[in-house]
């Protein structure tokens, strides 16, 4: 069965139709697996604000929060969740001590591997379905899900596209869940609704 902590929610401000923390507010009361603070639009040190007021509604909700990039904002902040673009992950010769949940975002197999081999415990991956954040992309599909998810021995999170009612195909071909962003900024009843 799927439930909503099976969600990784990501987040994106400009998605999200009211106030972001009022929407983070009710995002965290939901339970879900995470929330990763993605605005690495923002400079480090307005996102620095930010991540303080998001981390400290999800610790009132006991829902993990997770920061995004900027690592030295996490080491400021002492969070110890953090995703990070491939890039950004090879390009450290090593994990950040204070790291106790490394992400990392990851479109292929090879991607994946390397991935685990520069520390991640679990992984997104997509983008598996047709989505308005990649316009003129084709998905991947769960094919390339199912690949991935066979290759590396930690979590994977189908990414892109996913909806209420192709989740529980993601979970089918192997994924530990889904991470989703508009779903989370924007119709976030429309998923808690579909579990209970």
């Amino acid at each position: 069965m799927f439930m909503f902590d099976h969600v990784l929610a990501i987040t994106n401000r400009h998605l999200c139709q009211g106030d972001f923390l009022e929407q983070i507010e009710r995002l965290a009361a939901a339970h879900p697996r995470g929330i990763v603070l993605r605005e690495k639009d923002l400079p480090e040190s307005e996102y620095e604000s930010l991540a303080a007021a998001v981390m400290e509604i999800c610790a009132k909700h006991h829902t993990p929060c997770i920061l995004h990039h900027f690592s030295e904002v996490a080491a400021r902040l002492h969070c110890k969740n953090l995703h990070l673009p491939l890039p950004d992950l090879l390009a450290r010769s090593q994990v950040e001590k204070q790291v106790s949940l490394l992400g990392a975002s990851v479109h292929s197999v090879e991607e994946a591997l390397a991935a685990v081999e520069h520390g991640a415990a679990y992984l997104t991956a997509g983008h598996v379905f047709e989505t308005d954040c990649k316009a003129g992309l084709a998905p991947r599909g769960l094919d390339f899900l199912r690949t991935v998810c066979k290759a590396v021995p930690i979590p994977v999170y189908a990414l892109g596209g996913i909806t209420p009612e192709n989740a529980a195909d993601c979970l089918a071909a192997g994924a530990a869940g889904v991470a989703i962003m508009s779903g989370a900024m924007g119709a976030l009843d429309r998923w808690v609704l579909s579990f209970e």
